[in-house]
């Protein structure tokens, strides 16, 4: 019996957490407030700031996505964001492009190269620190580490980091994004290779908060290759997504 044959990731996730784009002012207030509270406060990425929010000139053209808690009243857990391009400025780099820009492999991709209205980047990933679990990850972003998968007689999973990937490659998808980028910890794509993502280094490391790959996932390949056990939670997110955009459309 594989490890999570015995649960239903879908049921899982649904059973604590809830996902959604955050498409008006709230949302995204809650979203500010939680990159504030991990990158400024916990881990001084980022100077703190007076209105305890913390954004930057690419929030103007992303599409952010939160995680709260299932249960009555809904708390704020982590929230990442979809770097698209500029449609003022399409040819503007994208954030890793700035940060990579002496490390990428451009006989692998260029990302200059591909059709800047299908490409994006997923960035800002954050977990409030009450959300992880063991001592000493107070000082990572949203760690995913080999225990999370647990074992074959006690199994568990990381739902909060995986769920917050599947949310933006779920807003990617819906926005006609072909190809994500990423910057991720070294031993990412081991970890999603357990679960049928294929991420794909494009570039040496860099230092940017600790060291970090350029990694590239095709959208398509993802949803198509995902495996059989994390196809439940990622129909969840996918389900979650489209019911609320429903509602802002209906609005």
């Amino acid at each position: 019996m594989h490890l999570f044959d015995r649960f239903n990731l879908g049921h899982g996730f649904r059973k604590y957490f809830q996902i959604h784009p955050a498409t008006d002012d709230p949302l995204r207030e809650a979203v500010f407030r939680i990159r504030h509270e991990v990158y400024c406060e916990d881990l001084g990425f980022e100077p703190v700031r007076p209105d305890r929010r913390e954004t930057d000139e690419y929030d103007a053209h992303s599409m952010h996505c939160l995680l709260r808690t299932s249960s009555e009243p809904a708390r704020p857990v982590g929230c990442t964001r979809v770097v698209l391009t500029s449609s003022d400025e399409p040819d503007a780099p994208l954030p890793f492009e700035r940060t990579c820009a002496a490390t990428l492999d451009r006989s692998i991709v260029d990302p200059s190269r591909l059709p800047r209205d299908r490409i994006a980047e997923v960035s800002r990933l954050a977990v409030r620190a009450a959300y992880r679990r063991r001592r000493g990850e107070s000082l990572a972003v949203a760690p995913i580490r080999d225990e999370d998968f647990g074992t074959t007689q006690q199994p568990r999973f990381p739902y909060i980091p995986i769920g917050l990937y599947l949310g933006a490659i779920a807003l990617a998808e819906r926005a006609g994004i072909e190809t994500l980028f990423v910057l991720t910890e070294p031993r990412l794509a081991s970890h999603f290779a357990k679960l049928g993502v294929d991420v794909r280094q494009i570039g040496g490391p860099v230092e940017h908060r600790g060291t970090r790959i350029p990694s590239m996932m095709d959208v398509q390949g993802i949803i198509k290759g995902m495996r059989f056990l994390l196809r439940p939670m990622w129909r969840a997110i996918q389900e979650d997504m489209e019911s609320a955009c429903e509602g802002v459309a209906e609005a």
